[in-house]
């Protein structure tokens, strides 16, 4: 099991490679080449260097055949220099390798400066990319920017519960059941205080059942699993559960929102992952906020 001192550094080491890329990525696409002299160079995990070494062997080759003398000393430079830098390297880093290297313009249009740079990224980047152009190719970087953080989902009313998660886009239901409780109203012939009693012990019986389905969903190795949790339904269930001393503590204080939904099951699902997006940003956007 891991402290949560250490699960909360982790997500703050995270965030702040995040924000590092995001800064990078802005300062490198206002840069621009004088020519085709700006290389740009995403290798994946696992990606032998000799073969990246090669291609850049043989674009250096190639950049001979250029007419232009300027341009022709500004491409061979900057693969160059790539080259030079894939040098420090004895084997592809475990989540890949990111060069970019070039000669930029300054904001005179004139004065030029050498940009070399080199990283492990924080996380896997399984793109290849290889250009040179007028401009650095920072796209596979965005890659590195989709919100890992997983968001988890109770949908509950008296028709069953959903469970279920979201990160970034993608949305999975990891486990859905369906009841069939009684009416809380008189039926059947039975005295109405009999029948509330016994339907007010069923209900009990599923609220139980919904809070121990949310700790085996939500809990791995004793803490959540989800950077925060939402409840949503229909009906009072949605209430009762986070009121409810069943209700893993654990999962009570990741609790962000409870929202009212028109609907149960995986429809209640699409409309509460609409309405919770606000609070979603807000966890997000705190986060940042905590570590700048």
């Amino acid at each position: 099991m891991k402290p949560m001192i250490e699960t909360e550094v982790e997500d703050d080491d995270k965030h702040i490679q995040m924000w590092k890329i995001k800064r990078l990525i802005k300062n490198l696409d206002n840069q621009q080449g004088n020519g085709s002299s700006m290389v740009s160079l995403i290798i994946p995990p696992k990606e032998q260097l000799s073969k990246m070494n090669e291609l850049l062997t043989k674009e250096y080759g190639t950049a001979q055949n250029i007419k232009s003398s300027k341009t022709k000393q500004t491409v061979s430079t900057a693969i160059v220099s790539t080259k030079e830098k894939l040098k420090l390297y004895r084997k592809t880093p475990d989540n890949g390798l990111v060069i970019f290297c070039g000669q930029v313009l300054l904001d005179d249009g004139k004065t030029e400066k050498k940009i070399t740079i080199d990283f492990e990224p924080f996380r896997p980047i399984n793109q290849f990319l290889y250009k040179c152009d007028t401009k650095f190719h920072t796209g596979p970087l965005q890659g590195l920017l989709q919100d890992s953080d997983t968001f988890g989902f109770i949908i509950v009313d008296g028709n069953g519960v959903v469970y279920a998660t979201l990160q970034g886009n993608n949305r999975e239901i990891k486990q859905k059941i369906q009841v069939d409780l009684p009416q809380k109203h008189n039926k059947g012939g039975q005295s109405s205080v009999r029948f509330a009693r016994i339907a007010e012990e069923k209900r009990g019986v599923y609220l139980k059942k919904v809070a121990e389905l949310a700790t085996a969903n939500f809990i791995t190795n004793d803490m959540p699993n989800v950077k925060g949790l939402i409840l949503a339904g229909s009906a009072d269930f949605k209430y009762k559960l986070n009121d409810s001393q069943d209700f893993d503590p654990r999962l009570k204080k990741v609790v962000i929102k409870v929202i009212d939904v028109a609907y149960g099951g995986e429809n209640g699902l699409s409309q509460a992952i609409q309405l919770a997006s606000d609070a979603l940003a807000n966890v997000k956007f705190v986060a940042e906020k905590r570590l700048i």
